[in-house]
């Protein structure tokens, strides 16, 4: 089953998390006071989901802070990634 988890992270986080959702919801929902949460979180903040529903069993406690950390650069990473390096390509009127 691991490595079935491990090829949805490939895919995508969402898809992962919503797999691990259907396959163990009462582990996903420990780790959340309301679904509210768990979705906003699922919808902005795919990565940083994932890694808290992992990490939430064993309370969140010394190296886990980094492992959400990381989960967080993930996050930011895929949205704000591609605008350093915007200029590299022609959009509209700027095709030759």
């Amino acid at each position: 089953m691991c490595c079935f988890f491990t090829a949805l992270l490939f895919v995508g986080p969402r898809l992962a998390t919503m797999v691990w959702y259907l396959y163990t919801p009462v582990y996903v929902n420990g780790a959340f006071d309301s679904f509210f949460w768990g979705f906003l979180g699922w919808l902005f903040l795919p990565w940083t989901t994932l890694m808290y529903i992992s990490i939430y069993p064993g309370g969140i406690v010394g190296f886990d802070w980094m492992l959400l950390g990381l989960g967080i650069f993930a996050d930011m990473a895929s949205y704000f990634g591609g605008y350093y390096k915007r200029d590299r390509f022609p959009y509209g009127d700027q095709i030759p």
